[in-house]
This record gives C-alpha cells, structure tokens and sequence, in this order.
C-alpha cells in the first residue's frame, strides 16, 4: 500500500492525534505540577492551562475515534475545529513575532496590573519589587524581606532581557503546531474521500 492509500493516511492521522493526546496530557501535568509544588499560585493561570489542554485532549480523541472509524460525521466536525484552532493559532504565532519592544512592554504591564497572585508570583521567583518602580510598601520578594533589606530590582528589566526571546519562542512553536494542524485538516480531507477497501465495494462514503 502506498502512502497516499487509505491505510497509510489512516495511520498518519492517528499518530498526529496520539502527538496531540500526549501534548495535550503534558499541559494539564505540568500545570497541576506547578500548583502542586507551589510554583504558580494564580488559580486562572493554572485553570487556563488545564483548560487548553482539555480541550486539546478532547479535539484530539475525537480525531482519533473518527479515524480508527473512519466515521464521517466526526471527521467533518474534527477537520472544522481544526481548521479554526488553526486560524486563531496561527494569527497568535504571528502577533508574537511580530511584536515590537513597546508594545511587548505595554502587554507585560497590562498583564501585571491585570492579577495581585501573579505579582507575588514573579516577585518571588524573579527576586524583584514592583513593575518599573520598587514597591518598597509589600514585596515577596528575598531581597525585600531579608533583615537588613538587599536593594531590589524592578521586575520589567528583569522580564525585557527575555521577554523578546520567550515570545520568539512561543511564536516558533505555535507556528510549527499550527502547520501540524493544517497538516490534519488536510490528511481528515483526504481520508473522509478514500473508500475503505475492506468494506463492500458498491458502497458510497
């Protein structure tokens, strides 16, 4: 069988959902670790994640029931959700690259302003006191509470040296996901359209 027949999309299809599955596992484990051992304490942030990944776990096992099936109704809703995953992916993947130094900077502060536990969170880990002016009032910082007090940096100089690199990152791998994804809209086209060969040969799929 060659590799634009029915079996060979048919695998290709489920081995890009069981990437999915195993992604999709990998964001709730790792938010669940990080509350867990106290690394991020904001519940949104850790209920946003546990909530991409659900939602890419049940895209995913939907994919993968339609294509050991060959079920046509859950491919075309599979290929649908897909589709749209990857329109919004895609434009998120560009924004990111895209982003320019200031407008990087208004984001990080709006983001800031936006939850006091991810405040705390970043103080703590970053070592750092308030956004672009020390908060000398409550700071979670070592630096700050130490006896006597360590002069403390401000968090946004701190964030700016990696902001650039983490958002290239995210946008990299965000594009390379997205064309994963057109990938499967493109094999679930393929495969709703390829008879199965061990079915009866007068039927129309």
């Amino acid at each position: 069988m060659v590799c634009g027949g029915f079996v060979c999309t048919k695998n290709s299809l489920c081995a890009l959902n069981i990437l999915y599955v195993l992604v999709s596992l990998l964001l709730i484990g790792v938010a669940a670790w990080g509350k867990w051992f106290g690394l991020v304490s904001s519940i949104r942030v850790v209920a946003g994640v546990i909530g991409v990944g659900t939602f890419l776990f049940l895209v995913a096992f939907v994919g993968l029931c339609g294509a050991l099936k060959h079920h046509q109704v859950l491919l075309f809703f599979y290929m649908m959700i897909l589709f749209m995953v990857f329109v919004v992916q895609f434009s998120v993947s560009c924004a990111c690259l895209a982003l320019n130094k200031e407008q990087q900077d208004h984001l990080l502060e709006a983001g800031w302003n936006k939850s006091e536990t991810t405040q705390m969170d970043v103080e703590k880990t970053l070592n750092c006191c308030g956004f672009s002016n020390v908060n000398y009032t409550s700071c979670a910082a070592r630096c700050f509470n130490q006896n006597p007090p360590l002069p403390c940096d401000t968090c946004s100089n701190i964030i700016q040296q990696y902001a650039g690199e983490v958002l290239q990152f995210v946008g990299s791998i965000g594009l390379f996901f997205s064309f994963s994804e057109i990938l499967g809209v493109w094999l679930t086209h393929r495969y709703r359209n390829i008879k199965d060969p061990r079915s009866n040969p007068g039927a129309f799929l």
